[in-house]
């Protein structure tokens, strides 16, 4: 495949601007527990309208019942292309067009070998939190283009960065969501548009439940709440997020000793360059 004679220029990712997020509109799926919950309150605290979506019905109606007027329950499958079509209109039609999307939606991982992950969950791994992802971005980017302003957020995981044993399609999908987000940051720059990828580690969310709703069968390990381990308070990863819209940082981390796994990654990588023999190539030419 032929590679582009520019890369992309990474100083031209930042908006003109800061987005405001007092009184703008967010829409945020996965978003009546865990991270997206963090985040919804994020944004409130910023003085955002928030359009809360998810797919099951007592968390958002828990959640509206908590937050009141300023967020806007939203049942959705975000593998329903149609359904988010409708998300779209109604949230236009009570808060008015989103300035602020996140993906965050997604499912767990299986802890089996690659090759024995069933098919289906493969299938539905992908179709959640890959392909729900860019059902987002396909209903709401269109509309910031053309406004030029707003902010798309991506939630992969520390397994978007770094590959780890019986995580094989959770780790597929979630590399993608990295790179698809950092081909968007990259497209979206001139339009004044910005993208971040959240790259959480352990985090204390309610994954195992979200899994379970979506028809994951889970090790016995990780079915009871109680032996899994703790993880980090997704308020912290809240704040990470308004900061990245604030400033449009292109990835968001939420554990710096994880970096060490990320390197080692990268090490590897940049070996293999180097076990290329030198040639001599022709330089480009230009007409």
């Amino acid at each position: 495949m032929s590679q582009p004679t520019t890369p992309p220029n990474d100083h031209a990712r930042a908006p003109a601007s800061p987005l405001p997020l007092r009184g703008a509109t967010a829409f945020v799926t996965g978003g009546a527990s865990g991270i997206g919950l963090a985040v919804v309150r994020a944004l409130l605290r910023e003085g955002a309208r928030v359009a809360v979506a998810d797919n099951n019905p007592e968390w958002l109606a828990e959640v509206a019942a908590e937050l009141g007027d300023a967020v806007l329950p939203i049942a959705l499958d975000v593998t329903d292309r149609a359904g988010w079509a409708a998300a779209r209109a109604t949230v236009e039609a009570k808060f008015g067009p989103v300035d602020v999307l996140v993906n965050n939606a997604g499912i767990g991982p299986d802890l089996k070998p690659l090759d024995e992950a069933a098919p289906a969950y493969f299938d539905l791994m992908i179709a959640i939190k890959l392909t729900g992802t860019f059902n987002g971005i396909h209903e709401f980017v269109p509309g910031m283009k053309a406004r030029g302003r707003g902010h798309v957020v991506n939630t992969a995981s520390m397994a978007g960065l770094t590959a780890m044993p019986r995580l094989g399609p959770y780790t597929a999908a979630k590399f993608g969501v990295v790179g698809l987000t950092e081909v968007l940051a990259a497209e979206l720059a001139e339009h004044g548009v910005g993208a971040s990828v959240l790259c959480p580690g352990l985090i204390a969310t309610r994954l195992g439940e979200t899994s379970a709703r979506a028809g994951l069968d889970r090790p016995p390990q990780l079915a009871a709440p109680a032996a899994a381990p703790a993880g980090l308070d997704p308020a912290i990863v809240g704040d990470l997020v308004i900061d990245a819209i604030r400033h449009n940082h292109l990835h968001i981390v939420t554990h710096r000793e994880y970096g060490k796994g990320v390197v080692r990654r990268m090490d590897k990588v940049l070996e293999a360059f180097e076990r290329v023999p030198m040639r001599n190539l022709p330089l480009p030419t230009t007409t």
